[in-house]
């Protein structure tokens, strides 16, 4: 059945670019294209540091370049322009210059995970291709903006006319991804079964060099390709090429909100926070086996910190996750220190940050990394694993002083709960104004600059 769906999705893709091919050629190699940014974002409601990039994104082409209209591709069906305005305004803090207009679209399915059972990664590929194919067919933009990774769309959208502007927040497919199947080992995005297998690895490896292939071919039809950081620069530029498009663009995180909130905390009930979507590769289930090891192994004349999980749910599977992680909570014998928080709003999330003495995120190969941001601006020592963004971008030292902890195994993420909870007073502040000063660099008004430099030259040149 899975197969099926793929090859239905591939013929739907190829009959899709070849249809509008010709047409393209009958109307004389130019389409009616509106003075416009579209924002190709078909999930308005996750609630991740992606929408969050969107909307930093609107507001900056809405102030920069006014004769432009900005609109929004979005699968949320109830979603206007005045409930998009409020929702950037908020959970993300963001006030929009004026209401994005909004087009819905309604073939999201060929894009979401479980219409593909097997060969998700290249299904929901080509089904982007429809779904853009539906988004540039109901309105073309002289500007097509993916703001949500999906690369295979934007050969389509250089034949309906458009100029590709991307912010990719990772890969769709990475060289670490080829070398774990390569090596075998088992992981959220490599099944257990294929990695006991040397035979299916075997073809795995030949499914993941193909599609890297494809995949470095579409990416390439991007005019401007930002990317988040280091690490997903570094892979962009191998698997796409051409690196003079390919511009580092720091993402937006809230430091000068969070900055002002005070570092001293109560230590009578200490509060550790993780901030993630309920998504698989967040590794909750890590944080929470951590967590109860250094409650176990914590002082009996030290209180007992409490764990705040704050997330957002896209669908039903997040929302069993969530469940799930509630039920583990309980067979840990921890649930009376556990809390979580699904879709808080963004005042309630500054207030909780506010409070925590620490922020875990175990995301292994995160390629950033917005919530260790908002840890070390709000004056939360962040845990963060020892990989990609977090390793190479953010927890490094300020100034000779450490600014965090990196760790990879469960029993590392415990000890550095420990360590911190442990931790004399003046000792915990001076690393957490280490991290506060570090969180600078990442900071709001650095993106809107960063971003602004990028985009401008393709802007303000409507007819290259």
């Amino acid at each position: 059945m899975a197969i099926v769906t793929l090859i239905w999705a591939l013929i739907s893709a190829v009959s899709a670019l070849i249809i509008a091919r010709m047409v393209w050629i009958v109307m004389g190699g130019r389409w009616n294209r509106k003075r416009a940014v579209g924002f190709f974002h078909p999930y308005t409601n996750d609630g991740g540091g992606g929408e969050r990039v969107l909307w930093c994104a609107v507001k900056a082409i809405q102030e920069d370049t006014p004769h432009l209209h900005c609109i929004i591709y979005t699968g949320d069906h109830d979603a206007s322009p005045e409930s998009l305005t409020a929702r950037a305004l908020d959970r993300f803090g963001v006030k929009l210059v004026s209401p994005p207009k909004v087009v819905h679209l309604y073939k999201r399915k060929w894009i979401e995970e479980t219409t593909y059972p097997r060969f998700t990664m290249i299904g929901q590929s080509f089904g982007s291709v429809y779904l853009s194919w539906e988004a540039l067919s109901k309105f073309t933009p002289h500007y097509y903006f993916d703001t949500s990774g999906y690369a295979f769309t934007y050969p389509v959208a250089r034949i309906f006319g458009c100029k590709v502007i991307c912010y990719t927040h990772y890969p769709t497919i990475s060289l670490d991804m080829l070398s774990r199947v390569r090596g075998r080992n088992s992981m959220y995005n490599n099944n257990a079964l294929i990695a006991q297998s040397i035979w299916l690895s075997q073809c795995k490896v030949i499914y993941y060099i193909l599609f890297s292939w494809m995949y470095g071919i579409v990416g390439s039809c991007a005019h401007l390709a930002m990317v988040n950081s280091s690490w997903t620069q570094s892979h962009i530029e191998k698997l796409w090429g051409n690196p003079g498009r390919i511009k580092r663009v720091y993402p937006p995180c809230d430091t000068s909100g969070l900055q002002v909130l005070p570092l001293e905390r109560q230590m009578k009930n200490p509060t550790i926070i993780s901030v993630a979507q309920f998504r698989p590769e967040k590794a909750h289930a890590l944080q929470l086996e951590a967590f109860s090891i250094a409650i176990n192994k914590l002082d009996a004349d030290l209180p007992k910190p409490k764990l705040l999980f704050v997330g957002s749910c896209r669908n039903k599977a997040d929302e069993e996750r969530l469940q799930n992680l509630k039920d583990q909570a309980i067979e840990l014998k921890v649930a009376e220190y556990v809390e979580f928080y699904k879709n808080l709003m963004y005042r309630d999330l500054v207030r909780l940050l506010g409070s925590s003495v620490a922020g875990l995120h175990s995301m292994t190969d995160e390629h950033f990394g917005i919530s260790v941001v908002e840890y070390m601006a709000a004056g939360a020592i962040p845990i963060a694993h020892n990989s990609a963004g977090p390793k190479m971008d953010i927890v490094l030292e300020e100034d000779g002083q450490q600014t965090g902890f990196l760790a990879q195994t469960v029993e590392e993420f415990a000890d550095a709960i420990l360590k911190i909870t442990r931790m004399p007073e003046t000792e915990r502040l001076k690393v957490a104004a280490a991290a506060r000063r570090r969180a600078c660099m990442f900071s709001e008004q650095k993106f809107y600059d960063d971003f602004r430099a990028a985009v401008r030259p393709i802007l303000c040149n409507m007819n290259a």
